[in-house]
């Protein structure tokens, strides 16, 4: 009788135990989104002496600010992780060296309590210095971990008053270390020198800047960036490239980035299998000021060095970002799958010819956007690249054939009018 009840005891937990072990863990069984997957936003904002401003809408650059925060805070995904940091906002003496220390986590990034983020906005007075350079570095590492898009937010009036750290160089610095942190910026009624700083830290990183001039205008632009965290693009993939092929990286179809050094080369590898079509571009942004004339090649060319197919695109100045592309196709093979010849190595090599004044620093480098796709090789004979026409020699043979119809034709036209005319 004892054994019985022992035996049905064990059978009974044995079964509490699997039906335990088969539940949903309590936080995903609550609903609750994956901390380490979720997008990252820390909104920055200058609360310096100059937000005491009242030039926008009737109000002051504080009032503003706050205002728009608050209806941006009512708005936030619930997927998304937002944090609050200040620059400005504490120390009211004149001594640089602390003023320039001046920034703090506000509201901490982490799932958001509406109520007690505005409770802490709402505490904000203009106070001090313009630490923006500080401010990013303290920002990227509060957005530290996970690997889902983060985002900064930086909010001013002013262009940094901290030199030499040129918030600029913070930003470039920040973009080189391949963590896809992107910095918008928004100039509340901005002049130039605060125009071309905040445009410089967006660039650098791949951001935006917007110039801001009434209230709505500021929280539907917070509001457009919060939520376009909340609905990333694609994250490329940090890759090195390497000084020759030999030593270069493999890469897959994707999207990568890397840094690359005026007038510098690079080169990457891809496997192309018979019958597909490789597909390259590149874009390479001149985030700092760079000379007029500038280029990027993008060429392909076989692990002897012999080229197969290039892009080219030249610049003078009038766009921050050039970009060049290239196709290669490879001809199918007639053997079967056991005796097809094995996928060629195609190098890839990204040069750049830019140049800058002695003053501009080159390290780091400047971003490099590399896409690599490999499709289905054309088998149609309407596709261009079917003909090679992407060599250029068929469209000039077709050319070259065009004109000598043509003028065989209106020879023949003219020589029947000549003849016509006598006779009359």
């Amino acid at each position: 009788m004892i054994t019985r009840k022992r035996l049905a005891a064990g059978v009974c937990g044995l079964l509490a135990a699997m039906t335990v072990a088969l539940l949903p863990t309590p936080a995903l069984a609550a609903g609750e989104p994956d901390a380490d997957a979720s997008p990252k936003v820390e909104l920055t904002l200058d609360v310096s002496g100059s937000m005491r401003a009242r030039d926008i809408d009737g109000q002051s650059r504080m009032a503003a600010a706050k205002q728009a925060f608050n209806e941006v805070l009512d708005a936030v995904p619930d997927d998304v992780q937002l944090g609050i940091r200040t620059l400005g906002a504490n120390y009211r003496g004149e001594d640089r060296k602390v003023g320039c220390k001046d920034t703090r986590q506000l509201y901490p990034v982490g799932p958001l309590d509406r109520t007690e983020a505005k409770t802490a906005v709402a505490t904000l007075t203009p106070t001090g210095w313009t630490p923006i350079g500080p401010a990013l570095l303290g920002a990227a590492d509060d957005l530290k971990g996970g690997d889902a898009s983060r985002r900064i937010v930086l909010i001013t009036d002013g262009e940094d008053t901290c030199a030499p750290l040129d918030p600029c160089q913070v930003a470039r610095d920040i973009a080189a270390k391949g963590i896809h942190l992107t910095v918008d910026t928004l100039g509340l009624l901005p002049d130039a020198k605060t125009r071309n700083q905040l445009s410089c830290i967006a660039e650098a990183t791949g951001g935006t800047y917007t110039s801001v001039e009434h209230t709505k205008q500021l929280r539907d632009r917070v509001h457009q960036l919060v939520d376009r965290a909340a609905r990333p693009v694609a994250t490329p993939v940090a890759t090195q490239g390497a000084a020759d092929c030999t030593g270069a990286p493999q890469l897959k179809p994707g999207l990568y980035s890397d840094r690359e050094k005026f007038a510098e080369h690079r080169w990457y590898r891809v496997d192309v299998r018979p019958g597909q079509e490789l597909r390259a571009s590149v874009s390479v942004a001149a985030d700092r000021a760079v000379n007029n004339d500038y280029g990027v090649l993008l060429r392909a060319s076989t692990v002897h060095g012999r080229e197969i197919v290039r892009g080219a695109e030249a610049g003078d100045g009038r766009t921050d970002v050039i970009s060049s592309g290239l196709r290669y196709p490879k001809a199918p093979s007639d053997a079967s799958d056991e005796d097809a010849p094995a996928a060629e190595t195609v190098c890839l090599q990204v040069s750049n010819s830019f140049s800058a004044p002695a003053s501009v620093k080159t390290d780091p480098g400047m971003p490099v956007e590399l896409t690599v796709d490999l499709v289905d090789g054309p088998s149609d004979a309407s596709d261009a690249a079917f003909f090679g026409l992407g060599h250029g020699w068929w469209l000039l043979i077709t050319l070259a054939l065009s004109g000598l119809v043509a003028g065989l034709l209106w020879g023949w036209i003219s020589r029947w009018r000549v003849t016509v005319w006598r006779t009359n």
